[in-house]
């Protein structure tokens, strides 16, 4: 059994920052990659960041030069640092991993609401 969970969300202002966490537990022998998903009101999910076990990174464009994702690989942990937060980065973020075997799970998602 493989547990995801994502913590850190809240609520940020325009042009703050705040750091989103997820960790994984259980029966995790291999770690490919973390990502980083969020659904924003009206629109689907869509990927933010994402990081593999060998460090590569990716993101999207609309947070590129904004957030850094980075992980520790022995805590099965990734972490999503959000600085220059924007209205609409307000949404429901969620940590989804590729392990082993290719077994994938996400999280139960944590709230971002960024507001004045």
């Amino acid at each position: 059994q493989v547990q995801v969970v994502e913590s850190g969300g809240g609520l940020g202002q325009p042009g703050g920052s705040l750091r989103l966490s997820c960790v994984a537990s259980g029966n995790i022998f291999s770690f490919y990659a973390m990502r980083w998903y969020r659904q924003t009101p009206g629109k689907q999910r869509e990927l933010v960041a994402s990081i593999t076990s060998g460090g590569s990174t990716f993101y999207a464009d609309f947070v590129k030069g904004r957030f850094t994702i980075s992980g520790e690989n022995a805590k099965n942990t990734a972490y999503l640092q959000m600085d220059r937060l924007k209205v609409e980065d307000t949404g429901d973020y969620y940590c989804f991993i590729i392990i082993g075997g290719g077994r994938e799970y996400w999280g139960q998602g944590t709230q971002v609401t960024v507001s004045a």
